[in-house]
């Protein structure tokens, strides 16, 4: 395991999702099982729910997703169509962490959950502390270590939106991306306690990977009406970086200036900090150090794709999975939008090199 493989899908949404089924169906039914069994657990979710409960509250989201981009939801049913799936079933899969902090307000919970998937730490680096003048957005991608298996890299060719890279997992549309228009957005999960049926991330990222002006793709996450809490990072090819805490009924916005824009999984802002529920104190303490440490690691200027990927693997960033959580960093990526390069590396960065991929 080193690069990711890449899964080229292009055309119209159906085809696209026809596509994605066809070549990955063994591995989006195994990731889909395994994803919505944990959604019903009470180690995740604060209480058990039987799975025909979970599945009806996945079916209650349809209707959001459907109104907020229609074409993704076909792009959903091309999937489900070719790996005999249902896009209930495909919405709990591609926004598990979302879909999680709904589960959790709809059983009444108010305590810590045993288990949460929140170790990424994102960053955005400014032109002006770039090597060659141009910056970039970057971000581990940590997961439980049995995620690591299941990574692809969308290569996109819409008919009618930007062309896009999307690192991701079997059977979801992407979740973290560029697109030839000069748009990257990345993710951190937060912790939210006030979940509501509404749209969950995987496709806001992707409705923002079909904007070309990067105040269109902010107001595909502030203007959406969100299941769960994540922070996402903005960045294009003339220099902007956004950050953006968005909670179900809130968004923090803050704007790149001189230094780097960093970013783990709490939140920063009193407004969405009390809207995130309880996080166990060893969750808080690693967000916390990977924060400082990232920080630390950006402060200087003439940064290259190298150094960033050095970045990756520090051992305060780079998480290897431990019993019992075995929550691990499954990968990483590093874009650079004003050219057009993506490099991204599958499993853990310290074991593993990085390929370059452009668009």
């Amino acid at each position: 395991m080193s690069t990711p493989r890449v899964l080229a899908i292009g055309g119209l949404p159906r085809d696209m999702g026809r596509a994605h089924g066809r070549a990955l169906g063994e591995q989006i039914r195994g990731y889909a099982a395994e994803r919505v069994a944990l959604a019903g657990s009470a180690a995740w979710t604060g209480h058990a729910l039987p799975r025909a409960e979970v599945l009806a509250l996945a079916e209650s989201c349809m209707g959001e997703h459907e109104a907020y981009a229609p074409d993704l939801m076909d792009e959903l049913a091309g999937i489900a169509e070719t790996t005999g799936l249902g896009v209930a079933e495909l919405i709990i899969s591609n926004g598990f962490t979302d879909f999680i902090d709904l589960v959790y307000a709809r059983g009444g919970s108010s305590g810590e959950t045993a288990y949460v998937e929140d170790d990424c730490t994102a960053f955005i680096v400014p032109d002006s502390l770039s090597a060659d003048g141009r910056g970039f957005f970057g971000q581990t991608w940590d997961m439980h270590a049995s995620s690591a298996p299941y990574v692809v890299l969308l290569h996109g060719q819409p008919v009618d939106a930007p062309a896009f890279l999307a690192f991701s997992l079997a059977g979801c549309v992407g979740m973290i991306g560029m697109n030839n228009a000069g748009i990257a957005i990345g993710i951190n999960n937060l912790l939210g306690a006030k979940g509501q049926v509404g749209v969950t991330w995987p496709f806001v990222v992707r409705k923002a990977l079909q904007q070309s002006d990067i105040e269109d793709a902010l107001a595909c996450i502030t203007d959406a009406r969100l299941v769960g809490a994540h922070n996402y990072q903005l960045f294009d090819r003339h220099g902007a970086g956004i950050n953006i805490e968005a909670m179900p009924g809130h968004c923090a916005v803050s704007r790149c200036d001189a230094e780097a824009l960093v970013h783990s999984n709490h939140c920063l802002v009193a407004e969405t900090i009390a809207r995130c529920r309880p996080r166990a104190a060893a969750s808080q303490a690693s967000s916390e150090a990977r924060l400082v440490r990232a920080r630390a690691l950006l402060a200087e200027d003439a940064l290259t794709p190298e150094k960033l990927m050095d970045l990756t693997r520090d051992p305060v960033i780079c998480v290897r999975g431990e019993p019992p959580l075995d929550m691990e960093t499954c990968g990483a990526a590093i874009m650079q939008p004003a050219s057009g390069r993506l490099w991204a590396v599958q499993g853990l960065p310290v074991d593993n090199s990085y390929a370059e991929y452009s668009l």
